[in-house]
């Protein structure tokens, strides 16, 4: 059976090439960094322009560890603009291929399994590639950049290894130009899944490179790592058995819906319990509207200036599957009580819903009265309703009023950023 043809396609800066498609400019010649300066100066840049790269400004970075001698313009987040240009984008990926060949990675990356393709249109992988980030840069004026490999892995090592200093912005590699190329590429950290603690783990027993972990003794890696070891060992010899289809055709066994920001500011015992009821409300409203329900609640709360091994972390069982806000938003507060240091200023908030079913699976409780949730999942049913056809902050609670309450500005956000407008002109 012939080969598979991975193309693993990344959007380069993507939300800073956004931005700057949004002005007409060159990403490439433009220093253009995507903060929000309301934030601070301490604020974190979201993109920086390739030619903010090719000064020596780190993704990533903090407004103020830009040198002061670099002019560039600073956009303020537009999460919805970038969503529409990745659904643009993927549309372009549409006119190509099956969606059932494509992977969505993130935003700005997916996997596009082009195997079946290429004898149709008479192309290399290659050249499928070229025309696609041509087909990109053109109708959008976005530079992508692209990797290909025999599978999944490669496909990606050869866009986040190789393609960067490529002229073409391609990188290719199947499992014997892997081992050619890479196995003895530092650091470490450049290949996926490989983080400085597995690194600073490998570098106890004298490995240092992929060439060594191939070779190293089986047993040494599954003491260290356990059952990862098996993935760390494929991926040393460039091999992955997963395909597409596997992805698509994967279901979790348990799901959970997860919520979490940082507090603009320290915020006090009483203020954070706020910031609690407030994210369990959305996240109740948010079950309903999905037909869930959770069987369990997991609260993490990080302090101000507290070591980071020291947040507080505390896990509430229900009685009962529900999506009630009474019960939840009046169980996340109990939780936050028992666990949070009232002595502590919070700057952390994770919420998380676990053991969620679907709403057909929910079994009333002896120690619940039915008639609470029936009447919560009405009235729930109507605010959801309302938002949809008013916006988010057509419908909320005194809660969310109070001075130090974020719901009303959450609603303007898409993760933790500004949404901005919701079209691509």
């Amino acid at each position: 059976m012939a080969q598979r043809q991975y193309l693993c396609i990344d959007l380069k800066s993507f939300y800073a090439s956004v931005e700057c498609a949004l002005r007409n400019l060159d990403p490439l010649t433009t220093n253009l960094v995507v903060a929000d300066p309301t934030r601070s100066e301490k604020t974190i840049c979201l993109a920086v322009s390739p030619s903010m790269k090719a000064l020596g400004v780190r993704n990533r970075c903090r407004l103020f560890e830009i040198p002061e001698n670099i002019p560039y313009i600073i956009a303020p987040p537009q999460m919805q603009r970038y969503i529409d240009y990745s659904a643009a984008i993927y549309r372009i990926y549409l006119k190509y291929i099956s969606r059932e060949d494509i992977h969505v990675y993130s935003i700005d990356e997916a996997f596009l399994d082009v195997t079946d393709y290429l004898p149709l249109y008479h192309m290399s992988a290659r050249q499928l590639g070229i025309t696609i980030m041509n087909a990109i840069d053109r109708e959008l004026h976005i530079r992508a950049t692209c990797g290909i490999g025999t599978n999944l892995y490669l496909a990606k090592i050869a866009l986040d290894i190789l393609s960067k200093h490529s002229d073409d912005f391609i990188g290719e590699l199947d499992e014997d130009s892997f081992r050619q190329k890479l196995w003895h590429h530092l650091p470490l950290t450049d290949f996926w899944r490989i983080g400085r603690g597995t690194v600073a783990r490998l570098s106890q027993v004298g490995i240092r490179t992929m060439e060594d972990i191939a070779k190293a003794d089986p047993r040494i890696l599954y003491r260290l790592f356990g059952i990862d070891a098996e993935l760390l060992i494929d991926h040393a010899f460039g091999r992955e058995s997963v395909t597409i289809a596997d992805i698509k055709a994967y279901r979790s066994k348990d799901r959970c819906m997860s919520s979490g920001q940082v507090l603009p500011c320290a915020y006090s015992f009483a203020e954070g319990e706020l910031i609690v009821k407030e994210m369990m409300d959305l996240m109740c409203l948010d079950l309903v509207d999905k037909g869930l329900t959770t069987g369990s609640i997991h609260l993490f709360v990080g302090y101000e200036n507290r070591p980071a091994h020291a947040p507080s972390k505390g896990t509430l069982s229900l009685p009962e599957d529900t999506n009630s806000n009474t019960i939840l938003v009046a169980g996340a507060a109990r939780l936050y009580r028992q666990i949070v240091d009232p002595n502590a200023y919070v700057r952390r908030v994770t919420l998380t819903a676990a053991h969620i079913l679907p709403e057909e699976f929910h079994q009333y409780s002896f120690f619940t009265d039915p008639r609470i949730s029936e009447r919560d999942h009405k009235i729930q049913t109507a605010v959801l309703d309302l938002k949809k056809r008013f916006g988010k902050n057509a419908v909320l609670k005194g809660m969310d009023l109070q001075e130090k309450a974020t719901t009303m500005e959450r609603n303007l956000q898409i993760g933790g950023h500004k949404a901005g407008p919701t079209s691509l002109t």
